[in-house]
């Protein structure tokens, strides 16, 4: 096997592709009907599903906690469950089935905020801790076996068939035979292992990590007083960081985000970006990449939290509280899939009768010097089933953002709220599978589509 790349990044340097056959000589961990790989929205929703349904899950993530980006990353919002409009009018929540479920899941244990105004939009702050407590929850209750700490470093493989993983931890390497695998590792980090096809962005150029933060010891009352009640900054903050820069401030992004959280007195900041020294774009699949974007991210934070403890009313006496574990990553690999979500579907609004979810969220892409945001005003567009099914192999699906969409597609579709249900989606089309003995690229959206709405999700 070999690396093919649909774009290379001329810097990686790493032999990816590590395939062995069934015979291999490995311990076998475990035999399962379902395999999933990552635990981030994706692979929670799609673990949860497949057990609810009575297969044997077994759930692996490289972290002690679920979450992926939305915890590890600090993402913290969930974003994609609400309409965008130009009238005034209040959030209209139009994503439900396995999205509404872990949303209640979180209110239920105050570990979420009311929707916050986004420009046209909302979206809701989650806390962490109550993320992964949530997860935990969901997951035992269906009776999936979890593995924290495990990462995958092998397909095991038959041909073009998909027989399970080989995993490594602290305790070393064995494999997992698996009847399904579910690459929810928002890497595609099964398929590109494996040697299928895959992109970085448009034409190798992806959209830029950040670093998110928390502030404690804020007067909140007066932060939304000064601030605003829409978490996206304000003119007069923009040219604030404009005039710190003009001094020497460490200040790349001259728009930034602010959200309250369910703690008191606390806010959470997307406002970092992050580039490599030289000023070129950083690709978090490369580990030297990662490594610089971290680094720099946490330097970045700094200079950040100081400008808004010196500027922004209710901050004067607040402090860092933490970063993400990790830095906040948007985007690498896309793989090639049975069918493409494009961007003039993105932007039309296109429907589609083999659609697994809905996605009202803008296009907003962080490519450059600035974040671009293109609007779907009172409207959403949906994603088909087959962008979550590789144009090669079998028993495998993928869930999460690395499915298979254009660039600017990806900008809107990557977000929290539609990573629930590709992850629904993907777990009742393995449900499926199995039963009938039937290839992914074979089952219809349609069917898998009908299921979800069963399920609770507005298709």
């Amino acid at each position: 096997m070999y690396r093919r790349y649909m774009t290379d990044i001329s810097h990686l340097d790493w032999r990816l592709p590590a395939v062995v056959p069934p015979a291999a000589d490995y311990p076998v961990l475990a035999e399962v009907d379902v395999l999933v790989v990552g635990a981030g929205a994706a692979g929670v929703a799609a673990a949860t599903v497949a057990a609810e349904a009575g297969k044997s899950v077994l759930l692996v993530e490289k972290y002690g906690f679920a979450g992926g980006a939305a915890v590890a990353g600090m993402s913290g919002t969930v974003c994609g469950m609400y309409l965008a409009t130009d009238t005034g009018s209040g959030p209209e929540q139009v994503v439900w089935g396995f999205t509404e479920r872990f949303r209640h899941g979180l209110a239920e244990r105050r570990g979420l905020t009311p929707p916050q105004r986004y420009g046209k939009t909302w979206t809701s702050a989650h806390d962490p801790l109550v993320w992964r407590e949530t997860a935990d929850a969901l997951l035992a209750a269906a009776g999936v076996r979890v593995l924290f700490h495990t990462s995958v470093v092998g397909v095991v493989m038959e041909g073009e068939r998909y027989l399970g993983a080989v995993l490594s931890s602290n305790a070393g390497v064995c494999v997992v035979r698996a009847a399904r695998t579910i690459d929810a590792s928002g890497d595609a980090a099964l398929v590109a292992r494996a040697g299928g096809r895959y992109a970085f962005g448009d034409g190798g150029r992806i959209q830029n990590p950040t670093m998110f933060f928390r502030l404690g010891g804020v007067d909140v009352d007066a932060f939304l007083a000064g601030y605003g009640e829409d978490t996206i900054s304000p003119p007069w903050v923009t040219e604030r960081i404009q005039a710190a820069r003009s001094l020497g401030a460490d200040l790349p992004r001259q728009k930034i985000w602010i959200f309250t959280t369910p703690r008191p007195g606390e806010l959470m900041v997307n406002a970092t970006r992050l580039t490599g020294a030289d000023g070129r774009m950083l690709n978090v699949i490369d580990p030297a990449d990662f490594t610089e974007a971290e680094i720099g991210g946490r330097r970045q934070v700094r200079e950040y939290a100081d400008f808004i403890v010196r500027s922004i009313p209710g901050c004067q006496d607040a402090y860092v509280v933490d970063t993400g574990v990790e830095a906040g990553v948007r985007q690498t690999r896309t793989i090639a899939g049975t069918a493409t979500l494009t961007n003039d579907a993105v932007v039309t609004g296109r429907k589609d009768p083999s659609a697994i979810a809905r996605c009202p969220w803008p296009i907003e892409l962080h490519d450059g010097e600035r974040p671009k945001l293109h609007w779907l005003i009172d409207d959403y567009y949906e994603i088909p089933y087959l962008t979550l099914v590789p144009e090669a192999g079998e028993n495998v699906i993928v869930a999460g953002r690395c499915l298979s969409a254009q660039h600017e597609a990806l900008a809107s579709a990557r977000v929290t709220a539609q990573c629930f249900e590709y992850g629904h989606a993907a777990g009742v089309a393995t449900v499926l599978s199995l039963d009938e003995g039937t290839p992914y690229r074979h089952i219809e959206g349609a069917r898998v589509r009908s299921i979800m709405k069963l399920n609770g999700s507005a298709l």
